[in-house]
């Protein structure tokens, strides 16, 4: 079991998770991170509740455990370090294991498959042509994830999901408040509520009038008697929030990487190369972190890896942030390269719980990264970077706003 500890035992030596980034450095990892890694691929962290679970710094590490069938996704499980005292599962199959996970996964893998989302691309093009032209025509200087970074990806899941875009405010507060890590179990439970609230209602809407979107489809599978209405609205939430909230960030973190690496926006800018364009994409997905606060797990069963036994019931914490900058896995990985081959990365994790939605962000993130900076070609940050507000206090990093010029 993760080990917890007593008020009196010596606490000292056994960092606190999660970790702060040092003062300066925004796009880094916490130098405490880099320090564990230095000790070796599995060392002890403290969590908010006293209890001792794995940390897991090492690339391969990593990839062994996130594929290993003995580890759990379940966050009922005892011994799963979760974030707070809640631990109950209201964000759907990311949280489960085989074969219910698999299962449920399976009635929405469909859309996402590269295929698909490659046939979304021209809607995706013009919806980013849309909102630059209406940045081109608007004030100057903008707030860029407001005016493009978080629309992006909102009216692509939108589309996808049958979700009306005119309830962006509703649904992106709602996300808002169930990923900020000070806020309180009862706010982060109300915020859920209302959102599967609100895709119940859809989810019934489809029901009487289904349409070509993947709600529709959900609801096909509720009329069938295949899915619970209820687990097909937290389904919902579930695609809706992570469809929108990490590549927004990702294109507001990304963009503010570029804007400090002129010579790397340089090169992105002027290509005419669709294959540098998706390197890039690797590369910025490997240098930056949006997911942050470490992929939670837990031991079904005695692991034996580096020369560590992992007991049956310890908690795993492994972030994908120090994973990324492993150099036994990237050379030189503090640089921002973007001519270097990434793809093997962790930012969408590993084994079956990948991210399902991996071949959408990708091809959003190409048609961002291709299209933004060459109709902006004098695209600068409007300020210093020691003033922009970096989200610190999320589950999901990134910036709450990037002021921009052209």
């Amino acid at each position: 079991m993760t080990e917890t500890l007593s008020s009196d035992e010596p606490q000292a030596g056994i960092p606190e998770y999660p970790m702060r980034r040092a003062q300066g450095c925004p796009f880094d990892p916490p130098p405490t991170l880099r320090d564990e890694q230095e000790k070796g691929p599995l060392t002890k962290v403290r969590l908010w509740d006293g209890s001792r679970p794995w940390l897991v710094t090492r690339y391969a590490e990593q990839r062994a455990l996130l594929a290993d069938p003995r580890v759990s996704a379940d966050i009922t499980r005892p011994g799963y370090p979760s974030q707070s005292s809640s631990r109950s599962n209201s964000i759907g199959f990311i949280l489960m294991d085989d074969p219910e996970h698999a299962r449920l996964r399976r009635m929405v893998t469909a859309p996402f498959t590269i295929k698909r989302t490659e046939a979304l691309r021209p809607r995706v093009q013009q919806i980013v042509d849309d909102l630059i032209d209406d940045m081109l025509a608007g004030p100057n200087p903008v707030d860029l994830v407001e005016s493009f970074a978080l629309p992006v990806p909102s009216l692509v899941i939108c589309d996808l999901l049958g979700v009306p875009y005119a309830d962006h405010d509703f649904f992106q507060d709602n996300s808002k408040t169930i990923i900020n890590r000070d806020s309180t179990d009862e706010q982060r439970a109300g915020a859920l509520g209302r959102l599967a609230e609100y895709l119940d209602r859809l989810v019934g809407e489809k029901l009487d009038r289904p349409s070509e979107d993947l709600l529709s489809q959900l609801a096909a599978r509720v009329g069938a008697g295949e899915l619970p209405r209820g687990e097909a609205a937290r389904i919902g939430v579930l695609l809706l929030i992570a469809g929108h909230e990490t590549t927004a960030n990702m294109i507001a973190l990304g963009t503010l990487a570029l804007l400090q690496h002129p010579e790397q926006l340089t090169a992105l800018r002027e290509t005419q190369d669709p294959k540098l364009v998706a390197g890039a994409v690797e590369e910025l997905l490997r240098y930056l972190h949006i997911t942050h606060s470490g992929r939670r797990r837990v031991a079904l069963e005695d692991i034996e890896i580096a020369g560590q036994v992992i007991r049956a019931g310890d908690g795993l914490i492994l972030p994908n942030d120090i994973g990324n900058r492993d150099p036994r896995a990237f050379s030189d990985p503090d640089r921002l390269d973007i001519h270097r081959d990434a793809r093997h990365h962790v930012a969408f994790g590993f084994g079956v719980h990948q991210c399902l939605g991996q071949p959408l962000a990708r091809m959003e993130l190409q048609v961002v990264y291709s299209t933004l900076y060459r109709r902006m070609p004098t695209l600068r940050l409007a300020g210093a970077l020691e003033d922009i507000p970096f989200k610190h206090d999320g589950s999901v990093y990134g910036v709450y706003e990037l002021p921009v010029a052209w």
